[in-house]
């Protein structure tokens, strides 16, 4: 039976891409919340050898993005494709993620800590997500 179903399931399966990650020290670990929210996944391919500065930076950034709760939880890749960072953002919905996107480049020392870990990124991917009614972050 389960040989059976190993055959149907990669009739289904295109790809599959597994990454063990861990928390930065300096989020908070992801907690239930109250809905409705929009969730964004942005996640962060970094040249090799980034990962301290890139944390440095984000550990005095963060403070930037905790005023309306948005940050949810940031992670870096431990086993798998290594150097890629993801940073969960929630957000009442799509306007309240620009006002609050907005807003953290009116305070001052936000721009500076942009400035010094976009040289570090490759690549960047921003994905937006609808909790399913069983998850514990609506």
């Amino acid at each position: 039976e389960y040989l059976d179903f190993r055959k149907e399931r990669s009739r289904m399966l295109l790809s599959r891409r597994n990454q063990l990650l861990l928390e930065f020290s300096f989020w908070n670990e992801p907690q239930p919340r109250q809905g409705p929210n929009i969730y964004e996944l942005r996640t962060y391919k970094l040249k090799p050898g980034t990962m301290i500065e890139w944390g440095n930076n984000w550990a005095r950034a963060i403070k930037y993005r905790q005023e309306n709760q948005e940050a949810v939880g940031g992670f870096f890749s431990q086993i798998g494709e290594l150097y890629v960072v993801h940073h969960l953002w929630a957000y009442r919905d799509l306007q309240s993620r620009e006002e609050t996107r907005n807003a953290a480049w009116r305070k001052r020392g936000w721009d500076e800590n942009v400035y010094y870990t976009v040289p570090l990124i490759r690549t960047m991917e921003s994905r937006i997500m609808i909790p399913l009614k069983i998850s514990p972050l609506q």
